[in-house]
Parts: C-alpha cells; structure tokens; sequence
C-alpha cells in the first residue's frame, strides 16, 4: 500500500512536505526490516531534519556572496611552510567567532589571503553561524550608495548585527571621507560584539597609515586589533605566470625572383 497519497496534503500543512522525498524509500525499508513505528517514524524525522539543515547551510552560503568555493580542505599549506598549521585548524574550530574575535590577514599579493578568509567563512556557515564576505570596495560603496536611497540606517545595522563580516583587500584603494568614517563606525559597532575578518596586502603596522586621519585610523585599528588573530602569509605568488615554453623556431625560406 503506498501512503503517499493519504499523507501528501497533511504533511503539505504541517510544513513537512520534506518527508515525501523519503516516505517512499523509508516505508519499503521499514516493511523489509520489519522496523517498529517509531523507528520507522525516527527516520522520517532524522531525513526531514538533515534536509532542512541543507537547506539552511546553502541559503548561508548563497547570502554570504563568496567569490568562490574556497574551503579549508582546498588550502595548499605545503605552498606557505611557515603558516602555522596547528593554528589555522584551531581557527576552523570557530572558537574565534564564539569569543567574538577578530582576524587579521596580511601578506603579498597572491598569497592566498582571500583563500583563507572566505575558508575561515565557510567554517562559521558550517557550524550555524551567517556570514557576509566583500571587498572594502564593495562594502563602503554600498554604504555610500545607500546614503542617496535613504536605506543606510538599515544597511549599516544589518553589517554590525552580521556574525561574521570579511573585508577583502583593506586599504587597495585609498581611503577617503565619509568612507573613512563610516568604516570606523562600523568597526565601533562591531567591537567585543561581532567578528571581523580583515585582510590586506599591507603589513599590519601600515594599516592605520590607510586612513586620511590618523586619529580616526589608530582609533580604528586599535580597536580591531584588541584581542584579534594575526596571520601573515610569506612566499611566492599562487598567481604567479606560467613559464612559456620555448618558441619553435620556424626557418622561413627566402622566395627567389621568379616566386620559386
């Protein structure tokens, strides 16, 4: 007997339409396992429960606007041998974000940086945490964008309530107001209460030298750094060119007068 189509409408208004993905399989298992009705019924909500945390994990994933799927387990700590591995894998614990601890990534262009950061990201999707990943471009942009549609208020919060927000390629650009200011705010905000993952091609005693006012910059760098991860990454370049192989040398036959 199929149950599908008695149980389909009760299961649509209990919100648990999940289940039917399953009841199918489950049920012809349960007749040939000769299961109890609450093992059987212990399936049906372990797969609906499974279904759902999927679902959460890549609705985070989608909002937390990664440049690419850049994990942990992808990172090529044999190509960097003076990172600290032992404390990258204590930082993919998370513990960092439960302590409301920040992380500063610094080191030369290509180094994996941004690899690094967006894996630390991918950790906290996966333990339950939002995560929000942009370029310091991209970030004061859209602040300064919202500005003119009346929705920086709400923009702003909806940065400083974020668990996790990381700032790629701080200070490329250069600095300037209210941009300057409005990072500052953000970072006051955020301070003891949220954390930030921050990284840049600069060495972190240049980082306050970023901002037009210095004043503005040591506040705010002070209070990133209070209690923060310092990573620097050294070596060479991932995006370093391919070394070309050696041109074929053609001989080119000179052409006679009568075109021979």
């Amino acid at each position: 007997m199929n149950p599908m189509p008695e149980l389909s409408p009760s299961l649509k208004q209990l919100r648990l339409s999940g289940i039917l993905d399953s009841l199918e399989t489950r049920n012809r298992e349960a007749i040939a396992g000769k299961l109890a009705y609450t093992d059987f019924l212990a399936l049906l909500i372990t797969d609906e429960i499974a279904r759902r945390e999927n679902k959460k994990f890549t609705t985070r994933v989608r909002r937390a606007g990664f440049r690419s799927h850049k994990t942990i387990e992808q990172f090529d700590f044999d190509f960097i041998p003076t990172l600290n591995r032992a404390a990258i894998q204590d930082l993919a614990t998370c513990r960092f974000v439960e302590e409301h601890a920040n992380v500063l990534i610094a080191g030369q262009c290509g180094t994996g940086k941004s690899h690094l950061a967006q894996a630390l990201g991918h950790c906290a999707v996966r333990k339950g945490y939002d995560v929000s990943f942009c370029s310091q471009t991209q970030l004061l942009g859209g602040l300064n964008a919202a500005r003119a549609t009346a929705t920086y208020e709400r923009r702003f919060h909806a940065l400083v309530r974020v668990p996790v927000l990381i700032i790629d390629d701080f200070a490329l650009k250069p600095l300037r107001s209210p941009a300057d200011e409005d990072l500052h705010d953000l970072i006051a905000e955020r301070y003891e209460r949220a954390t930030t993952v921050i990284t840049s091609n600069l060495d972190l005693a240049e980082w306050g030298e970023a901002f037009p006012n210095r004043l503005l910059g040591a506040a705010t760098i002070d209070r990133l750094r209070h209690g923060a991860h310092h990573l620097t990454l050294e070596g060479e370049s991932y995006r370093a060119p391919r070394p070309t192989p050696e041109a074929t040398k053609y001989s080119v036959a000179k052409r006679s007068k009568n075109g021979k």
